[in-house]
């Protein structure tokens, strides 16, 4: 397993000299209530194919449960790590996701473009009756699952895209990209030690101003959740398991930044947020597949979980998690994570 650019999750590798440069070429078909791209919202029709390891595509499985899109949009769940030519569905029976009926989500990128050039990415959301990927947009994933599944939304499910938030949503979640959720990957796949260097006085002058900003509010942006929220939580989560060591983001811990510590905790311990990690998948991948980076594959032991259930204090802030809404009902047994794999039973 290597950390191909055509297959990895972030299209990731290193490159001697060079900065690391995200290609953002996606798949931008929509699917949208009105149908514009020729896929129109329908319950029943599509499949949101992720991996529990990769931060992208565990935004996706938040927001579908926070919504309570699960019998909207079923899941397929790829194993933690991926061969040479995609990400594979190891963990169904006979390596065949029982719905698509395909052993790897490269032969739906195939079924709809038989000389697909560009990266086998998670997530995707493929049409279930042709079999073929509409997309792996992952930023329009979650948003136009806020938006324009609005029909088929639970009961109480929060706007995590309030129209009247949305250039300040829009906004900060740019900053959150640029110097967090990709700043940790322009660190570890540096090719220079000027690169990571910049990468790395980036990534943690970003920390410290979010840092500052939370200090005196729950959230990221207004008294509630919302889509900025969820894509800084999947990059925290894995911060001192994977990307502190790993990508050599080590001024500091997670756990030694008080303020993002105590907000990660508060969201972990939301209901849709803790609940969609497997700790064991996220160690797997990246210590596995990065060869580059870590040629060994020695998975470490570390960290010790159980802060993550610790009390976080956040709640003295204000704020209403879900609004006027309310929780998601708890997860469904057959998309539980492994118990195994959960911050209590990894406590070191």
């Amino acid at each position: 397993m290597t950390s191909d650019p055509e297959f990895s999750t972030a299209g990731a590798y290193v490159t001697t000299g060079e900065e690391f440069v995200r290609d953002q070429s996606y798949i931008t078909t929509r699917i949208t209530a009105d149908g514009r791209d020729g896929y129109p919202v329908e319950p029943g029709r599509y499949r949101l194919v992720v991996s529990r390891a990769c931060p992208w595509a565990n935004r996706a499985i938040i927001v579908r449960r926070l919504l309570g899109l699960e019998d909207a949009m079923s899941l397929g769940v790829c194993g933690p790590t991926h061969d040479s030519r995609s990400w594979t569905f190891d963990l169904d029976p006979g390596g065949v996701d029982p719905v698509l009926g395909i052993p790897r989500i490269q032969d739906a990128y195939l079924r709809r473009f038989p000389d697909y050039p560009k990266g086998i990415t998670v997530p995707a959301v493929v049409d279930v009756p042709s079999g073929a990927v509409v997309t792996n947009d992952y930023a329009q994933i979650t948003l136009d699952l806020s938006t324009q599944w609005t029909a088929h939304h639970r009961p109480g499910a929060p706007d995590l895209y309030p129209e009247h938030l949305r250039d300040e949503i829009d906004q900060v979640a740019r900053q959150v990209f640029t110097d967090v959720n990709n700043g940790v990957y322009r660190c570890g796949f540096a090719g220079s030690q000027e690169a990571y260097e910049r990468a790395y006085r980036r990534l943690f002058a970003r920390l410290d101003a979010l840092e500052e900003r939370l200090s005196g509010q729950r959230y990221l942006v207004g008294d509630t959740l919302t889509e900025a929220d969820v894509r800084l939580f999947t990059t925290l989560v894995r911060f001192d398991a994977v990307y502190h060591g790993h990508f050599k983001c080590n001024r500091n811990k997670l756990t030694e930044m008080p303020v993002l510590w105590a907000y990660a905790r508060d969201l972990f311990q939301t209901p849709g947020f803790g609940d969609t990690v497997d700790f064991d998948h996220i160690k797997r991948h990246y210590y596995v597949v990065h060869e580059d980076i870590n040629p060994t594959q020695i998975v470490p032991a570390g960290p010790d979980l159980r802060g993550w259930l610790t009390p976080h204090g956040r709640e003295s802030l204000g704020g209403r998690p879900f609004g006027d809404g309310t929780p998601p009902a708890p997860v469904r047994p057959e998309e539980r994570v492994d118990p195994a794999h959960t911050a209590e039973a990894m406590a070191g």
